[in-house]
């Protein structure tokens, strides 16, 4: 298979994994995993004390700065190795040329 049909065959795949959850349930709510775990706590121990507070508690609009950031440098450091890849690949072929 050539690698152009790998990776669109790949981003086929992540597009589903993505979209599929939407289309089964579209009224769903999806929320993240701190709210989940908070509600769970208090669902089964209502007298539960944290035994442990966090040093610094940014703002909220800081802390999704933060968080896009640290996607932003995690898509960039793959798409890196992607294109690192591919470069290998090619320069690999045409020596054997």
């Amino acid at each position: 298979m050539k690698d152009r049909y790998k990776y669109a065959l790949a981003i086929v795949l992540m597009v589903a994994i993505f979209a599929i959850p939407f289309i089964i349930s579209p009224n769903a709510k999806f929320g993240g995993a701190d709210v989940a775990g908070s509600a769970a706590i208090q669902e089964q121990q209502p007298d539960y004390q944290r035994w442990a507070l966090p040093l610094w508690q940014p703002p909220p609009e800081t802390e999704s700065m933060l968080f896009a950031l640290q996607a932003a440098l995690g898509a960039g450091l793959i798409g890196y190795f992607i294109g690192h890849e591919k470069a290998r690949m090619e320069h690999m072929r045409k020596k054997e040329d």
